[in-house]
């Protein structure tokens, strides 16, 4: 018998390659340059090629072929000249000579034509983000009727589903099915670009303009396969970016800060510049689980020559701050803390014309993206902030807490002042 090699991304071969009918259900989300469309039709074909199977291709808008999910298994096919021995390839079909047959839907305005369909071994929803909630139970009750019937979901989040008092799911249909309640004999994975081995030059050149043409919520939904949040939640919406930079001549700083990491909780240690009214984070080092005597070689491994400045630190945590200063970190000292400092800390960050990351600091800007304000069982965003991404954010307020402090005490003489 003869054995085929076949080049897929580790995480898409692991839930792909098993035999069909090993799940029931297998489901795929993720962003851009991820390969996942590209890999299910490729495996689809490879399925179809083994043995005569039927198998839909739905999504929930489909005008033509042309707009299904033929293109992607065409040049799946076309990808292995075994496969396409295997298949006559038309113009709006696609056939096995062993009888495989593809078969193309839209379910906005066929949902009856697809509850009429019988004998479907596998079922593919191509851009299930949108598919309502109606189409989902009409279309399972319709192709799970065969020994080893499967349905592959393909998708790239965009809404996130929540559950409501008395267990009713809201938002995206897709979310709550697969992400929130994953099915029984369900394999769900996500996959992006850094996931695709075969990641094309010319589109990582897109990726990276993207990186900073867009705002940050956009380009994490599009590249990243985030959720496209509600930006009047989001603490510093349209208030940062990802972009490279060197500190030059004339640049205020460094300020360095400092937030302990007590488990759960990441320790959080940046480098910060100012300059032209804007704010630069220039390194980072994050992570969970460093203990307190790993601490200095961790923190001084990411972020160049640390600890030959002043770092600003929790003040919250004095024995912290006299270990950090006798075992490596000598410049540690206690941030000045008052009233509602860290309200005033974040309007203080939002006044800079702009934030800019650079592109090292992963889990800083995942922060700028997920930091947000609270919103009430109305739906009502409120001005108190979630406790929670906010470990890098707290270690900049930290840093420059000094100018925040400054521009503090000159507002309250003014106002002083005018009574």
């Amino acid at each position: 018998m003869a054995t085929l090699k076949i080049k897929l991304a580790a995480k898409l071969a692991t839930a792909l390659t098993p035999e069909l009918g090993t799940y029931a259900y297998r489901a795929f989300h993720g962003g851009r340059g991820s390969a996942k469309s590209f890999s299910v039709a490729k495996m689809a074909a490879i399925f179809g090629a083994r043995e005569p199977l039927r198998i839909l291709c739905v999504r929930e808008f489909q005008a033509s072929i042309a707009e299904s999910f033929h293109a992607e298994l065409k040049a799946a096919i076309a990808s292995e000249p075994w496969l396409t021995a295997a298949y006559d390839v038309g113009k709006d079909y696609l056939r096995g000579h062993n009888g495989t047959e593809f078969i193309f839907r839209g379910m906005r305005r066929n949902i009856q034509s697809i509850k009429s369909l019988a004998q479907i071994d596998l079922t593919i929803v191509e851009e299930a983000e949108d598919v309502p909630e109606e189409a989902w139970l009409a279309l399972e009750a319709t192709v799970f009727r065969q020994p080893k019937s499967e349905l592959w979901a393909v998708w790239n989040p965009r809404e996130q589903a929540r559950q409501e008092e008395g267990g009713k799911w809201v938002g995206s249909p897709v979310d709550a099915r697969f992400r929130k309640m994953p099915p029984p004999r369900s394999v769900v994975v996500e996959v992006n670009h850094r996931d695709n081995p075969f990641f094309p030059s010319g589109l990582e050149a897109l990726r990276q303009r993207e990186q900073e043409r867009l705002d940050p919520g956009t380009y994490h939904h599009v590249w990243e396969g985030g959720y496209l949040e509600n930006s009047e939640r989001q603490v510093l919406a349209n208030k940062w970016r990802i972009a490279e930079f060197e500190p030059a001549a004339g640049w205020d700083g460094p300020y360095q800060g400092l937030d302990f990491g007590f488990n759960p909780d990441p320790l959080a240690a940046v480098r910060c510049w100012v300059f032209n009214e804007r704010l630069y984070v220039e390194h980072e080092a994050y992570k969970t689980g460093v203990e307190i005597d790993g601490m200095s070689a961790f923190v001084t491994g990411k972020i160049p020559s640390f600890e030959n400045y002043t770092t600003r630190a929790d003040s919250a945590e004095p024995k912290t701050i006299s270990y950090a200063i006798r075992n490596g970190l000598p410049r540690v000292v206690p941030v000045k803390k008052w009233p509602n400092s860290v309200m005033e800390g974040v309007r203080f960050l939002r006044g800079f014309k702009e934030i800019v990351v650079h592109p090292r600091c992963k889990h800083t800007a995942t922060e700028c993206r997920l930091y947000a304000h609270k919103v009430n069982s109305a739906g009502d965003v409120l001005p108190d902030l979630v406790d929670a991404n906010n470990h890098a954010i707290d270690a900049i307020r930290y840093a420059i807490a000094p100018l925040i402090k400054a521009v503090g005490e000159t507002k309250t003489r003014a106002v002083k002042g005018a009574y």
